[in-house]
């Protein structure tokens, strides 16, 4: 189960941070992330973070959101600052194992002036 939280109303320029609660047991081939999916749009992948700690950003948000776990690899985090009025979106937790998508509900991120 994935269990999201922290989104919320922010200014553009501003920041939040996101996290993810996951239960159950992981292996070391699953990978945790972060995606989003604005109204009319696809979801699309923010960032991901391997059981060993490797990252990997899609090119909009890099340099502006970071990805990280807890050490027991439990909770995700999604770091996002100087956010955009275009990263306005419901984000959504994703476990990957063995080339399923496991999901979790999504948390809001508004961003307006």
């Amino acid at each position: 189960q994935l269990q999201a939280s922290g989104g919320g109303l922010v200014q553009p320029g501003g920041s939040l941070r996101l996290a993810c609660a996951v239960s159950g047991i992981l292996f070391s081939t699953d990978a945790l992330g972060w995606y989003r999916q604005a109204p009319g749009k696809q979801r699309e992948l923010v960032a991901s973070i391997t059981m060993s700690g490797t990252t990997d950003y899609t090119d909009f948000v890099k340099g502006r959101f970071t990805i990280s776990r807890d050490k027991d690899n439990h909770t995700v985090y999604l770091q996002m600052t100087s956010l955009k009025l275009e990263d306005a979106a419901v984000y959504h937790c994703n476990l990957r194992r063995r080339g399923f998508n496991y999901w979790g509900q999504g948390t809001q991120v508004t961003v307006s002036s």
